[in-house]
């Protein structure tokens, strides 16, 4: 259906680190050659060297972080009618452009506005209205052990996911955006599409709700892994070999609620949910289309 081949996301990220170049002046316009000849320029002497004042160094890059966890409750995969509960530790630093973050710290940062995703990112275009970056992230795969859900079928290998991603802010609280996510290193994760649209209502300078829906599709690798069944798993659990084409994965809507209880620590909270469509509708190991979340954590950020 659509693939973003590897070397084009590498490309892209390469692209951010090329080193940038002083602008030239602009040339002097008719007439100004001939006036900056005379009078002859005089060369300054110690006195006045001493007299000029030191140059500021200009600033570098402010670095920004958010360290926290949460606590949630969800399927224990896409399609399971049995929940689980834990706890997971959310993070997040930026550091100029660059942002690093894991389990969604990066919209910590910026009370729900960034949509780069976890893993390491750098915006290529950035304005008051449209941003285009690229990210990497390791995406941890499978464990089919860890689940009764899953249990008996094939594992699917950790990998390293190159993303590029979009938004465009339609008004100040109504954001479009989508990304690709492409497995970089063939090991079965295939190619993910995914598009929201979000809508931010801020209700207090230290408060915000926000909602958003969204469509989440992947290509036939991609399905095939994490809803197909191979002959061999078959045998092993007895249910029908399954290969799924490519088609759209689910459609997703959620909530989220985030409260600045001081300068630096953080309340959110979210709830959500997601319903299978095409081929992830049809695995033999869909027992559920439908499948809700809820999350709720603190945070210190600086």
């Amino acid at each position: 259906m659509f693939y973003v081949p590897p070397s084009l996301l590498v490309l892209a990220l390469a692209a951010t680190l090329q080193p940038s170049f002083a602008q030239q002046g602009e040339p002097a316009k008719p007439g100004e050659a001939e006036a900056t000849r005379e009078p002859a320029v005089e060369t300054a002497g110690p006195a006045d060297e001493a007299a000029k004042p030191a140059k500021k160094p200009e600033p570098g890059p402010e670095l920004n972080y958010v360290l926290g966890a949460r606590v949630h409750w969800q399927p224990e995969y896409a399609g399971s009618n049995r929940y689980s509960a834990g706890l997971t530790p959310i993070w997040a630093f930026q550091w100029g452009r660059w942002h690093f973050s894991a389990s969604g710290g990066t919209t910590l940062l910026g009370f729900g506005k960034e949509v780069r995703g976890d893993g390491a990112s750098t915006d290529l275009i950035r304005d008051s209205r449209f941003r285009l970056g690229v990210s990497l992230r390791i995406d941890t795969g499978r464990d089919s052990s860890k689940a009764d859900t899953t249990a008996g079928l094939d594992d699917v290998k950790r990998t390293l996911r190159g993303r590029v991603y979009a938004s465009y802010s339609i008004t100040p609280d109504w954001l479009l955006s989508g990304a690709l996510s492409q497995d970089l290193l063939g090991h079965e994760g295939g190619l993910i599409g995914v598009a929201d649209l979000g809508w931010r209502l801020r209700q207090s300078p230290r408060s915000e709700f926000t909602a958003g829906v969204g469509l989440t599709a992947g290509n036939a690798r991609y399905m095939g892994s994490y809803f197909g069944i191979s002959p061999a798993a078959s045998d092993r659990t007895g249910l029908p070999v399954y290969t799924p084409g490519t088609g759209l994965r689910d459609f997703h809507a959620g909530v989220g609620w985030t409260r600045q209880l001081s300068d630096h620590w953080i309340v959110f909270s979210g709830a959500g949910g997601n319903y299978l469509l095409g081929p992830a509708a049809a695995s033999p190991l869909t027992e559920k289309r439908f499948g809700g979340q809820f999350s709720v954590g603190l945070a210190y950020r600086d």
